[in-house]
């Protein structure tokens, strides 16, 4: 049977992602990559440590987190339950640990991803995460693909629930490019996944109208704002992308995701926040 979820509520979230300058140096590394050399070396040369971060979220205001597995300093037992131990000591709900790379549909070496998340879902589940993201796949929404991957999402699902994990996957890559697609693994796989909603991801002339066909599946979401070169947020898409979401009664947490010109991370997350908060009280 799948495990219980979380109580749904609407709630701010921030991922590492968003602060990738504060917390200094880092390497997206997957299956295929080598394990950076600075990996077990929590000195990572940024303002704040991945230790340091809860209480400075603590103190900006939210209390839900979401971790990149690339920032990561130490796979180590014991450095991942101080991790866990400060997080429940600052009060700072870990809601997903994002695997951010692999490819379960990959023709050749599907098998050798797919074992390589089942580590990382270990993880999440010695950090006491509630949820895992993880990629769909990469290759083209064929047919035999997305079987693939809805098998192989199967199983990851299975594995996850068993370290006390739901798996959730993401409207992100090839595969799940298309709402379609999206509607089709998630139709298929029967609530057995959570869907990770990123409104970022999307663009183009239907870009509001796929969002508002695949959002009843969310149950988190990635909230992105997108900035101009000047700094400036594109407040009017920004809205109607949270319009999306209130039009679905969606009701978990809203990750706040910055990635605009602006070093300082924090006052772009605070202008994102800003807009966002009555879409929590509503």
């Amino acid at each position: 049977m799948p495990i219980d979820q979380p109580n749904s509520t609407r709630r701010l979230s921030v991922s590492t992602w968003s602060l990738h300058r504060t917390l200094g140096d880092y390497a997206v590394y997957g299956p295929d990559t080598k394990e950076p050399s600075s990996l077990n070396n929590t000195d990572k040369h940024g303002q704040l440590t991945l230790l340091e971060l809860p209480a400075r979220l603590a103190a900006f205001g939210i209390s839900t987190l979401e971790i990149c597995h690339f920032h990561l300093p130490s796979l180590d037992a014991g450095y991942l339950k101080e991790l866990r131990s400060t997080l429940q000591h600052e009060r700072v709900e870990l809601f997903s640990l994002l695997i951010d790379e692999g490819d379960i549909t990959h023709p050749t070496n599907g098998d050798r991803d797919q074992d390589w998340i089942r580590s990382w879902l270990e993880v999440a589940g010695q950090l006491g995460a509630k949820r895992s993201r993880v990629i769909a796949g990469k290759t083209s929404p064929t047919g035999a693909n997305l079987q693939n991957s809805i098998h192989r999402l199967r199983q990851l699902a299975d594995y996850a629930e068993e370290q006390g994990v739901r798996l959730m996957t993401e409207n992100w890559f090839s595969l799940l490019s298309q709402p379609v697609a999206v509607r089709t693994v998630f139709e298929q796989l029967n609530e057995r996944i959570g869907l990770c909603f990123d409104f970022g991801n999307w663009s183009g002339p239907t870009k509001y109208e796929a969002l508002t066909s695949i959002a009843p599946y969310a149950e988190s979401c990635h909230t992105k704002a997108h900035f101009s070169d000047n700094d400036e947020i594109d407040k009017d898409d920004y809205i109607r992308c949270l319009e999306i979401t209130r039009a679905a009664n969606f009701s978990g947490p809203y990750t706040l995701i910055y990635d605009g010109p602006n070093p300082d991370e924090w006052d772009g997350l605070q202008r994102e926040k800003e807009i966002v908060a009555p879409y929590i009280q509503a």
